[in-house]
């Protein structure tokens, strides 16, 4: 569905195309500290707000990128279902087009899928002007090169995020989080384990010598799981407030003036052995680190274990000019830049974003 904001948001694409400027699309801001670098006039993206389709027995819905996600998530709620990959919400305003834009999953990741997982269909403006739509509105629709998913994580590189179509899925019916005093290898352990079975875990978090498990589902599956997970059980405010603050990076944890690295690892990599702080999520496939340790150091060890890692936070500027995000091989960046051209072959949209050759 148009909306007379597109309008104007054409007229200002095609302007800047003409005249040899950038825009940078934004929504609330809230992901600005994670780029390269910021460059372009800030395109504010919030002039198209709204629900446009919600088929809760469909399971999917239709929304202008402009719309706050807090309000798509209270929709859901009222009609028992959730955005299953639980979002980070670094702030009230996040809207929609930056919350796809940035690509970021939270807690229940590890069990449901990624946010790229659950687009079904975009909308977006290219940096021709026009307007361009991939996918559909149900998973049947979507076959062939998943352009759609290829707009998650793109950081308003590509084109203007117009409208998204997500899946949704329902509630669980309950959930209870157990916690276990053990140190960090023996965590990893246990969670290896536990994810060679057919348990209903939805979410870990280790931190600090305490490691937290929330389970969801029937009740008749987390009565049979919490003997085999052991520990205690969480009050279940307490047990919301827990998962709220991982989510939104609100825990303890994350303040502090140390740089934040977020580092991928594949699910049998050991202890991450560099000093500085750790928090462990998804069954030890993320580990956020807060260390001083220089980035060349750093992603030698995480890359020798088989993972890559993210400058999410903060770091000191030779480390920054190094690449905030993984650094690209080379038959990979040329398909990027093929992309770019072919989506933005002006160059308007957040040059340098990601990296500096795009």
């Amino acid at each position: 569905m148009s909306h007379p904001f597109h309008s104007t948001l054409r007229e200002l694409v095609l302007d800047a195309a003409a005249q040899g400027r950038t825009l940078r699309p934004h929504g609330s801001g809230s992901k600005d500290f994670l780029a390269q670098q910021l460059a372009g006039a800030p395109l504010d993206m919030r002039g198209a707000q709204g629900v446009i389709a919600y088929e809760p027995s469909e399971l999917y819905i239709t929304a202008h990128g402009g719309t706050r996600v807090a309000d798509i998530e209270a929709l859901l709620a009222g009609r028992q279902q959730m955005l299953a990959f639980e979002p980070p919400l670094f702030g009230p305003g996040v809207t929609l087009g930056g919350m796809v834009a940035s690509g970021l999953s939270g807690p229940r990741r590890m069990a449901a899928g990624s946010l790229r997982d659950f687009v079904l269909g975009v909308t977006v403006m290219d940096g021709q002007g026009r307007v361009l739509h991939f996918g559909g509105q149900v998973m049947k629709n979507v076959a062939g090169f998943d352009v759609s998913r290829l707009i998650a994580g793109s950081f308003g590189t590509l084109g203007l995020i117009l409208d998204v179509t997500l899946k949704v899925l329902p509630l669980p019916q309950a959930e209870q989080t157990r916690v276990l005093e053990l140190d960090d290898a023996t965590a990893l352990l246990r969670m290896r384990e536990w994810g060679a079975q057919p348990l209903p875990i939805s979410a870990t978090c280790w931190h600090g010598g305490r490691l937290h498990v929330r389970l969801s589902g029937a009740q008749v599956a987390l009565d049979a799981a919490a003997p085999l997970i052991g520990g205690e059980a969480v009050d279940a405010v307490e047990a919301a407030a827990l998962w709220r603050s991982v989510r939104n990076h609100t825990h303890a944890f994350f303040d502090g003036d140390a740089p934040l690295w977020r580092v991928a690892l594949p699910p049998t990599a050991p202890h991450l052995a560099l000093d500085g702080d750790t928090l462990t999520e998804w069954n030890g496939l993320q580990r956020w680190l807060r260390s001083d340790t220089d980035a060349d150091a750093l992603r030698h060890v995480v890359g020798a274990m088989g993972g890559h890692a993210t400058l999410f936070r903060g770091g000191r500027t030779v480390d920054r000019a190094l690449g905030v995000f993984e650094p690209l091989k080379p038959e990979v960046m040329a398909v990027s830049q093929r992309l770019k051209h072919a989506f933005d072959p002006s160059g308007v949209f957040s040059p340098g974003r990601l990296y500096p050759e795009l």
